[in-house]
């Protein structure tokens, strides 16, 4: 490609950002999905699908990596993620009535202050620095969404 030269692709591809780049775009086809999917049923029966195919394409994809380990997990992580599943829990619903509601290009913006959030709760609890750069994209962020959502 133009801008990777030599080994530089295969390095960004092995990236916390490549992946976090696949996140957005997977993000924002769950939003255009989602909108079409939600526009003729319950939102929260539409969320539990959507939980039940991500369960069994987890599974599958678990399976074939051979991922299967329940020993060895610290009690610790276990308590954090089940506490992010109920986030998560939470979340897909608000996101899927949300969009049941309201047009796709709003509602996403809105979601997306999750970025805030982050940055927030980082600072807070992970002890994440807050730079001035952290501070200006989180306002850049929270203007973005505000704009594109009223």
């Amino acid at each position: 490609m133009l801008f990777f030269k030599g080994g530089n692709m295969n390095k960004f591809l092995s990236s916390w950002q490549a992946f976090a780049l696949g996140s957005a775009f997977f993000a924002g086809l769950t939003a255009i999905f989602g909108k079409i999917g939600v526009s003729k049923m319950n939102s929260d029966f539409a969320t539990f699908i959507r939980t039940v195919v991500i369960l069994f394409v987890i599974a599958l994809i678990v399976t074939i990596r051979n991922e299967w380990k329940f020993t060895g997990i610290p009690k610790v992580s276990l308590l954090f993620l089940v506490l992010s599943a109920v986030a998560t829990g939470f979340s897909w619903l608000c996101y899927y009535h949300a969009l049941k509601l309201g047009p796709a290009s709003r509602v996403a913006p809105i979601d997306k202050l999750s970025v805030v959030f982050v940055m927030i709760f980082a600072t807070i609890f992970l002890k994440e620095a807050f730079t001035w750069k952290v501070a200006l994209g989180g306002l850049l962020v929270t203007a973005g969404a505000i704009c594109l959502a009223f």
